[in-house]
């Protein structure tokens, strides 16, 4: 009996979460995370400024995030904790590192949900246009956070949805697309062609110019790749289901970004698709599909809805370890009795929720300006992981952390390669009107985190002091 009542508990972390991600949730979260309204919506803008250059900005983009993703997932098998890059950095580059990493995530993904919650309020009046949309934004953000309260369990199904919706979409298009070309169906089938890449000013109609110009969207339409390091606390088998999950990404960024819009590019000549609508919805529309508009618009709905939730997920998660560590009040840190941490996701929903009445007041440039700073904000993340990474190689070489098995290949050149590509997009923001708002936030986010920083320290008892910094790192002593 008692066997039997031990075997049906929850396994647990060692901070009380639950490990009730399975492989499938896992799998279906990893993908996921890295398509969502950037390229659903966000990919318009992408191809009128760049045109059939912006299949090549993708792939670029995409060695660099997989560069990322591999030394995360190398960092993660080595010592997979909640928080993960954050708490990375307060390890490997010191204490105020890990301050700025969680607390500048969280604001940015508290800064994208409160994007999505209004996107969702617009998608749904496409089929009631009578529901105000403050109404459905409110709706959608209290459902998310009561599914992200029930169990880590909830999460992971709802995500495995999500994801499962926005594949469907993609290879419907692009299965449709080859056999609209193939056979002449509809519009496509009597225009689409190869060709298309090619004609029409080439394929770089702007110049290369637009092409670099373009990388900001693409930056933002990749933003969620790395919230599989949030997961990794509390999946089951981790050893085995995060290493499969990471080394799927190149196959997974051929297909659904480089390989959607190529066939999105060839049933369309560039120049027929606009700067303001989703280019999916016009192929479609131009594969002949009368419903077109309905499905992606549910499509994006549901997009909206999984980047919301994960928002809610991995931001839940931040405020717990911050105040584990005396870095957010204490009341954040406590854990519901279905073993997720309940005050931090409220707390998180409620900051969500001012989105609300912003997004009322806002110009039409507001998402322009969000999706920047978000840029910003993944761009800083990104570059956290890999100066982690290269810490802890130091490490290892000199024998004070042990050597992982799961290992990024060519470590140091193609960790330089990879700051030094994220410093350039950081710097093409500085030559967009609405791109640059993201610089000039950023000495205002510095200050004001730094400040926030400087008072919890004043704060902080000794108990909450880093017990991970290690004397003689000279990263950690520079910090």
């Amino acid at each position: 009996m008692d066997t039997g009542t031990a075997a049906s508990q929850p396994q647990l972390t060692a901070d009380g979460l639950e490990q009730g991600l399975t492989t499938r949730h896992i799998r279906m979260i990893a993908i996921g995370g890295a398509i969502g309204t950037g390229l659903f919506l966000g990919a318009g803008k992408g191809i009128s400024q760049a045109g059939p250059g912006l299949v090549g900005v993708y792939a670029v983009t995409g060695v660099f995030i997989f560069i990322v993703m591999r030394a995360l997932g190398e960092l993660l098998i080595h010592k997979p904790v909640t928080g993960s890059f954050a708490e990375y950095a307060k390890d490997f580059l010191g204490p105020v590192y890990g301050y700025i990493t969680a607390w500048g995530y969280w604001i940015t993904w508290t800064i994208i949900g409160m994007a999505e919650i209004t996107a969702a309020g617009i998608y749904v009046q496409y089929w009631f246009p009578g529901i105000p949309q403050y109404v459905t934004a409110f709706t959608v953000l209290a459902a998310l956070v009561l599914l992200n309260l029930i169990r880590v369990g909830a999460f992971g199904e709802a995500e495995f949805w999500f994801a499962s919706i926005k594949i469907a979409a993609i290879v419907l298009l692009i299965i449709g697309g080859v056999l609209a070309m193939v056979f002449g169906i509809g519009h496509a089938g009597d225009h689409g062609t190869p060709a298309n890449l090619f004609g029409h000013g080439g394929v770089v109609p702007h110049g290369w110019t637009a092409v670099l110009m373009s990388f900001q969207i693409v930056i933002f339409s990749y933003q969620g790749v790395e919230l599989i390091g949030m997961t990794a606390s509390e999946a089951k088998d981790r050893d085995r289901v995060l290493p499969k999950a990471i080394n799927s990404i190149p196959w997974r960024i051929g297909l659904f970004y480089v390989g959607a819009l190529t066939v999105l590019l060839s049933l369309l000549p560039w120049d027929r698709f606009s700067a303001s609508r989703s280019p999916f919805v016009q192929a479609f529309s131009a594969i002949g599909l009368p419903v077109a508009g309905g499905v992606m618009n549910f499509v994006v709905l549901t997009s909206a809805l999984s980047a919301c939730s994960s928002g809610l997920f991995s931001n839940g998660r931040l405020l717990k370890k911050l105040a584990t560590d005396g870095l957010a009040p204490a009341r954040l840190a406590r854990t519901s009795s279905s073993h997720v941490p309940a005050s931090a996701i409220v707390t998180s929903g409620l900051v969500m929720l001012v989105g609300v009445l912003v997004n009322a007041v806002v110009p039409d440039k507001a998402f322009a300006y969000i999706s920047s700073v978000a840029t910003l904000g993944a761009i800083w993340s990104w570059g956290i992981i890999i100066c982690c990474h290269l810490a802890y190689r130091r490490r290892v070489a000199r024998g004070q952390a042990q050597r992982s098995w799961f290992r990024l290949p060519l470590a140091t050149p193609l960790c330089c390669a990879a700051l030094v590509f994220l410093t350039g997009v950081t710097a093409l923001l500085a030559f967009d009107p609405e791109q640059r708002i993201a610089l000039y936030a950023l000495p205002v986010w510095a200050v004001l985190l730094l400040a926030g920083y400087a008072l919890s320290r004043r704060r902080q008892r000794p108990a909450h002091m880093p017990e991970s910094s290690q004397p003689g790192d000279p990263v950690q002593e520079r910090a």
